[in-house]
């Protein structure tokens, strides 16, 4: 398919994802007052909503909806420069409307700035270990031509790293952009957020790194005797 029918695709995957999080954090806090209840919906929303949104755009896109997937595509060389940065705008475009939508359908400010500071070591430390789990996810099933399992994997990974990690596993540049603009449960503060991003990157780098002996293992003819 064309650039522009791929990237659009990247831009609505990705605007809805974000919509899904944000609309499910703000609905969660409507709903409860509990925060361990409402990080469980707003979980659950997203599990589901990440799902739905790979298998229907995945035979358009690829369904990456993050710019740390689509640098990893790009470094393994499977995508261009130019489908990159095509791909890399389209979702923080997304992501932006994302939030926007989600404000406009809760009868929110349409552009507010998140007070919620998340930035710690912990959390810095688990947007390394979420970020390079996602990858690792993606790239090896790709690797081992087992993309069908894709919209079931990872979904499943963000859902557990939910749970495990302290960050509660943004593992995205585009969302974690997108979220600075929402004062709500799903929020994270501008300065929080650039420490997130830097995390993310270096979660990138780790995974490319200890799985590359891996996949080149993947590349090898098989040779029987």
């Amino acid at each position: 398919m064309s650039l522009t029918v791929r990237s659009g695709a990247e831009l609505i995957g990705t605007a809805l994802l974000v919509a899904i999080v944000v609309g499910s954090g703000i609905m969660a806090e409507q709903l409860t007052q509990d925060s361990g209840v409402a990080l469980l919906l707003n979980q659950l929303a997203t599990i589901l909503g990440l799902g739905t949104l790979i298998v229907v755009l995945m035979p358009i896109s690829g369904a990456h909806f993050n710019p740390v997937v689509t640098l990893a595509f790009l470094v393994r060389g499977e995508i261009s420069i130019r489908e990159t940065v095509v791909f890399v705008l389209s979702q923080l475009l997304g992501g932006l409307a994302g939030t926007g939508l989600a404000h406009i359908m809760f009868g929110a400010e349409l552009v507010e700035l998140s007070t919620n500071n998340r930035l710690s070591l912990g959390t810095g430390v688990a947007e390394v270990v979420a970020t390079a789990g996602l990858v690792a996810t993606i790239v090896l099933l790709v690797s081992r031509s087992r993309e069908s399992i894709i919209p079931l994997a990872v979904p499943a990974w963000i859902g557990t790293a939910y749970l495990f990690t302290s960050s509660t596993s943004f593992a995205n540049p585009a969302v974690t952009v997108a979220r600075m603009f929402t004062d709500s449960f799903s929020g994270i503060s501008p300065p929080a957020a650039l420490g997130f991003i830097g995390a993310q990157f270096i979660g990138l780098a780790v995974s490319l790194a200890l799985i590359h002996p891996v996949t080149q293992t993947l590349k090898e003819p098989t040779h029987v005797r």
